[in-house]
């Protein structure tokens, strides 16, 4: 005889009085199993409820605006006859005795205690998801072997978690290793995040001084530390926060410690003096990269800082060194600048920022010169000598002093990976001397079950590259096909003024040959670039000559890192520059400078005057 099964909110995480923002189903519906019956919204996630069984919805206990926690009874279904005596409840992969009567809420929202599991409709979303361990199994699954877990992911940071959560969404049982009692890595507890979030401070206090030339007068900024570093520390909080949430959501088991491999199929985790081997069926490396430290200097004083120092503003010194003009460097120098100290920055290379066009940093350059107390090109410092009130830095360069004194330095060359911490012999694992580990386009690694993504498989070493490696091997991993096919990965210095390129540069194409022409838009003919103040930017459109397909971009100004995502999808789907020149922009905007740079390679610009270009419509 048919059952009525009370549906209850399963476990979804640290969340309490979350609103039903949607109802997917009516009174007297058919239901299959795992459907959908309504949707939640917190301030971290949007979650779908599914249906433990198959039946009819004779009741729906909730409407939209209901808040509900877990346990909450949101709807009863009839059970069809099929379903049996056995229905899944809770979460996919864990199941409730279906009754005449409302079960008692026990276990069944989060002990993970299944005694049946439940036919898969399809892997939960990544933004409400909740893992999946139904049959069938995953090929990954099927290859574990017996052992604790289908994958084992070594690292949490932007590659790692996106990994370990795609892979719990694909159906596999998960394992994420973090030796930092919070998920989230370097980006998002000592690198990306805090510095934009102290990068934003920096540029408040710019524009609020700025507009003194405009008839506003602010006065001068009063900076109390603790609470900068209680807001930085908060938005660093939410987010670690809302990771460990979604792990939980998920049923990702999350194992603080330091791994090492200790086998091809197992991981020792060593953690406040205790171990433990976790035994996994497939293992994705994810274990980023650390700040080079230069050999020779006094790393025993706390004058001396790495990124990760800096970002505790500890104090704002008045004399600063950085050691190192590339974007890591040249991001806190705009921070530190911003907040008061006299800042001097040093670069062995010819420019700052090597890598990117040259004309690109013109206006970086031609900003900070008047901020910064000096710049340094060409030159190194050879040694950093310890005295009470200061360190002293010798310089070897030719426009710079022979030494001079610091309150404190920050040393920003660079960053080496991890790949030679972790014990990757004992699995298999080639490594490199430099500590690199090469990967085919789905990122195995030469021990086919075993994968590495980010920072640890080379250049580029940037989170949103690794968040899609990442992807790629959890795919793989549970048996789809999956590669790594990226055209083009763009790359930002959130300075200030902001600088973006993505595809191939002028500096590239030259040296490998490559005909270009080039579309070019000077903020000074952007209405927006004018009305902010800020017209010495520009964006600029490389095109092959005779496709007229876009190769590559570069942006200078505010908010360029948001407007080069543009360039990267016209690169990626093969546009050429009518595509992107026919397609309206709003006005005025700083976007629609990249519409006006494809016009002025096609000669159809009317915002700029170009006597000499020939128009290609013509």
């Amino acid at each position: 005889m048919s059952k009525t099964v009370d549906v209850t909110v399963p476990d979804i995480g640290d969340f309490a009085d979350v609103p039903v923002i949607e109802i997917l189903v009516s009174k007297g519906e058919q239901v299959a199993v795992e459907q959908s019956l309504l949707t939640l919204e917190s301030d971290k996630a949007t979650i779908e409820i599914p249906s433990p069984v198959a039946g009819e919805v004779v009741e729906l206990v909730v409407e939209v605006g209901s808040t509900v926690s877990e346990g909450s009874l949101i709807a009863r279904i009839k059970a069809s006859e099929e379903a049996g005596e056995t229905t899944t409840s809770g979460p996919p992969g864990q199941t409730a005795s279906a009754t005449d009567t409302a079960p008692e809420n026990s276990d069944h929202a989060g002990s993970g205690e299944a005694a049946v599991t439940s036919a898969s409709a399809g892997p939960q979303s990544a933004a409400g998801g909740g893992q999946t361990e139904e049959t069938p199994a995953a090929p990954a699954a099927r290859e574990t072997g017996g052992h604790e877990f289908d994958v084992l992911v070594l690292g949490s940071g932007p590659g790692g978690y996106t990994a370990a959560f795609r892979a719990a969404d694909l159906g596999l049982k998960v394992a994420l290793v973090e030796r930092y009692p919070t998920l989230g890595g370097v980006c998002l507890n000592v690198g990306c995040i805090p510095s934009k979030t102290l990068l934003h401070t920096a540029q408040i206090i710019d524009e609020a001084a700025a507009m003194s030339r405009h008839g506003v007068q602010f006065g001068d900024p009063r900076i109390d530390l603790v609470k900068l570093g209680a807001f930085k520390d908060d938005v660093v909080g939410k987010l670690t926060g809302g990771l460990a949430r979604m792990a939980d959501m998920r049923k990702v088991e999350v194992i603080q410690g330091n791994g090492m491999f200790a086998g091809p199929h197992e991981v020792s985790v060593e953690h406040q003096g205790k171990t433990r081997t976790v035994g996994f069926g497939q293992a994705i490396i994810a274990v980023g990269s650390q700040s080079f430290e230069l050999p020779g200097l006094p790393w025993g004083d706390p004058r001396l800082m790495d990124s990760t120092d800096a970002l505790k503003l500890e104090e704002i010194p008045p004399r600063l060194l950085v050691i190192g003009g590339g974007i890591i460097g040249l991001e806190m120098a705009c921070v530190y600048a911003a907040l008061g100290s006299k800042v001097t920055v040093v670069e062995l290379a010819k420019q700052l920022m090597p890598g990117a066009d040259p004309d690109l940093l013109r206006p970086l350059q031609k900003r900070i010169s008047k901020r910064y107390e000096n710049i340094y090109l060409e030159t190194r410092v050879t040694q950093v000598d310890v005295a009470d009130d200061a360190l002293v830095a010798r310089f070897e360069g030719k426009d710079a002093p022979a030494s001079d004194s610091f309150d404190r330095i920050l040393v920003a060359v660079g960053r080496v990976p991890n790949g030679n911490r972790i014990a990757a012999e004992a699995a298999g694992v080639k490594v490199t001397d430099r500590g690199f580990i090469e990967v085919d386009n789905q990122m195995r690694t030469n021990m086919p079950h075993i994968f590495a993504i980010g920072d640890v498989i080379g250049q580029p070493m940037l989170a949103h590259k690794a968040t899609h490696e990442g992807k790629v091997a959890a795919e793989v991993c549970a048996g789809e096909k999956s590669a790594f096919e990226a055209r083009v990965i763009p790359s930002v210095a959130y300075t200030d003024p902001e600088v973006a390129w993505v595809g191939l540069t002028e500096t590239e194409a030259r040296q490998a040959g490559v005909k270009y022409e080039v579309g070019k838009l000077p903020w000074v003919a952007s209405a927006r670039a004018l009305g902010i103040d800020r017209p010495e930017g520009f964006t600029k459109l490389l095109f092959d000559p005779e496709t007229k397909r876009v190769l590559g971009a570069g942006i200078v100004g505010p908010h360029a890192g948001d407007l080069i995502s543009e360039v990267a999808l016209a690169i990626e789907m093969g546009c050429e520059a009518a595509d992107i020149g026919l397609t309206i922009h709003p006005h005025p905007t700083l976007s629609e400078s990249i519409a006006m740079a494809a016009e002025a390679f096609e000669g159809t610009i009317t915002d700029l005057y170009q006597p000499k270009k020939k128009n290609r419509k013509a």
